[in-house]
C-alpha cells in the first residue's frame, strides 16, 4: 500500500511488553482516519476520513499506489487549485522575455480567466475546452488571434501535467479542435500608395517610410536605429536594436527572435536619411535594456519625439500613422469621438510587405530576401510572398515558347525520345 491509515481516535501504547489501545483527545471529535502517503514529489499528502470509513480510506490508498505505479499519479491538491491560480502561479514563473509574458498574461486574463479561471484543475475534460472555445470565437472573430491564446491555455495545463495536478492536458485531446491558423494571402501596397502614405506623414517622420519600404525594418526597429549603425560609405544598414513596450514601458531590445542582421542601403534611400539628420539631427535617448530595470543604454537615435525621447508604437499608430493614411485615402476619416478604423493590414508592416514585393519582382531570391527581412526560415518568407512572384510563371511560358521556337521546323511540335 502506498502509505497508511492513522486513527486519530486512538493510540497504541506498550508497557512492559504489552500493548494497549488508549483514547486520545480528539476522541469522538473530527475526522477519525487520516490516510497518509509519500507523493512522488517527496513530500507527505493526506486525506481525511469520518468514522466507520476505514474501509474507504484504505481504498483511497489502493487507487493512489495504482495511479502512481502508471503514472497518473494527480495531486490531490488540483481539487484546490483553479486554473486562474495555478495560472498566475505559471505566469510569475515565466523566464520568458518581458514582452512575451506581458502579451500573454493579457490572454489569459482577458480571455481564459473568465471563461474557466474558476474551475479546479482536476475537473477539466475536453468538454470544456470545447465550450470555451466556442465562447471564444463568438467573442473573437480572428482565428489567428484565438489561435494563439488557446496555445497559451494548453502550455498552462500541460505544466500542470507536469506538476501532477492533471494526467492529461485536455486541450491535446482528439476531440479538441485548436483554431486553425489563418494566413490570407499578403497584398501588397502599389507604390503610389506608398508614396502617398509618405507625403501625408510629417516631415519629421517622413524618412520612416523609406526604411519600411525600402530597406524592410520593422516598426519597432525603425524607432530603434541610431545614427551609428548607418554606414553610408559601404551601403548597408546594421540592424542591432529596436524600441519596444515591456510592462508598459519602453525599452531597447535586440531585433525579433534576437536577430541581428544586416540590409543593403539603397543610394536614394541613403539620400533620404542624410537630409533627415541635417532637418532633424538625431537625438540622445537612454533607455533601460530588456526590461524595465535594465542596466541603461544610451543611444543617438534617428527619430524621436520633438520635445526628446523615444517614439512609442500605440501614440505614432494613433496620432500620426493613421492620419496618413485617412489622407492617403487608405482608411475613411474618423467619426467625431469615434476612434479611427482598425487598420491591421495597413499598419507599418505594410512598407515590408511593399519592400518584398520589391525585390521578388526584381528577381531577388527568397534566401536573400528572408535574410533582410530578419527571418528565422526562409520556408516563412516562401510561404509569406510564394505568391508576389509572377515572373515563375513567365519563366515557365518562356522556357516553354523558347522550346518551340528552336523546334520550328517540326510541325507537329517538339519531337519526342524514341522509344529503346
Amino acid at each position: 500500500m502506498a502509505g497508511h491509515i492513522q486513527d486519530r481516535w486512538y493510540k497504541t501504547i506498550t508497557t512492559d511488553g504489552k500493548t494497549s489501545r488508549d483514547k486520545t483527545d480528539r476522541h469522538g471529535t473530527g475526522l477519525r482516519y487520516r490516510a497518509r502517503y509519500i507523493g512522488p514529489d517527496g513530500t507527505e499528502k493526506s486525506k481525511s476520513f469520518p468514522d466507520r470509513q476505514k474501509r474507504l480510506a484504505e481504498t483511497w490508498l489502493a487507487h493512489i499506489e495504482a495511479d502512481m505505479s502508471r503514472r497518473q499519479y494527480v495531486n490531490p491538491a488540483a481539487s484546490r487549485t483553479t486554473f486562474r491560480q495555478y495560472g498566475e502561479k505559471w505566469l510569475a514563473s515565466q523566464t520568458t522575455d518581458t514582452t512575451t509574458r506581458t502579451s500573454v498574461a493579457v490572454q489569459l486574463r482577458l480571455h481564459a480567466f473568465p471563461y474557466i479561471g474558476s474551475r479546479p484543475l482536476d475537473s477539466f475534460q475536453p468538454s470544456h475546452i470545447r465550450d470555451w472555445l466556442s465562447d471564444l470565437e463568438r467573442a473573437l472573430p480572428m482565428s489567428s488571434y484565438r489561435r494563439v491564446i488557446f496555445a497559451s491555455v494548453s502550455a498552462v495545463l500541460a505544466a500542470a501535467v507536469d506538476d501532477d495536478l492533471l494526467t492529461k492536458n485536455p486541450c491535446k485531446a482528439r476531440t479538441v479542435q485548436a483554431p486553425k491558423p489563418t494566413s490570407p494571402r499578403v497584398r501588397p501596397w502599389t507604390a503610389e500608395r506608398t508614396f502617398a502614405v509618405r507625403a501625408a506623414l510629417p516631415h519629421r517622420y517622413r524618412a520612416m517610410s523609406d526604411l519600411g519600404g525600402g530597406c524592410g525594418l520593422r516598426q519597432g526597429e525603425i524607432f530603434g536605429l541610431p545614427e551609428d549603425e548607418i554606414d553610408y560609405a559601404t551601403g548597408w544598414l546594421h540592424i542591432v536594436y529596436q524600441v519596444k513596450v515591456a510592462n508598459g514601458h519602453l525599452v531597447f531590445a535586440p531585433p525579433k527572435r534576437g536577430k541581428e542582421r544586416d540590409v543593403p542601403l539603397p543610394a536614394r534611400v541613403a539620400a533620404v536619411l542624410k537630409q533627415h539628420c541635417k532637418d532633424f539631427p538625431p537625438v540622445e535617448v537612454t533607455l533601460p535594456w530588456l526590461r524595465p530595470d535594465g542596466p541603461a543604454v544610451t543611444k543617438r537615435l534617428l527619430f524621436s519625439l520633438v520635445g526628446g525621447g523615444a517614439v512609442r508604437r500605440t501614440d505614432f499608430n494613433t496620432r500620426v500613422w493613421k492620419p496618413a493614411l485617412v489622407a492617403a485615402g487608405v482608411i475613411p476619416e474618423r467619426e467625431e469621438g469615434e476612434r479611427h478604423q482598425a487598420a491591421r493590414e495597413h499598419g507599418m508592416h505594410a512598407l515590408r510587405h511593399f519592400y518584398a514585393s520589391v525585390l521578388l519582382d526584381a528577381g531577388e531570391n527568397i534566401k536573400a530576401l528572408s535574410t533582410y527581412l530578419g527571418h528565422s526560415d526562409p520556408g516563412f518568407t516562401l510561404r509569406t510572398y510564394t505568391h508576389l512572384m509572377p515572373s515563375s510563371e513567365g519563366r515557365t511560358r518562356k522556357a516553354v515558347d523558347s522550346m518551340y521556337d528552336a523546334t520550328a521546323s517540326a510541325p507537329d511540335g517538339p519531337e519526342t525520345a524514341q522509344g529503346v
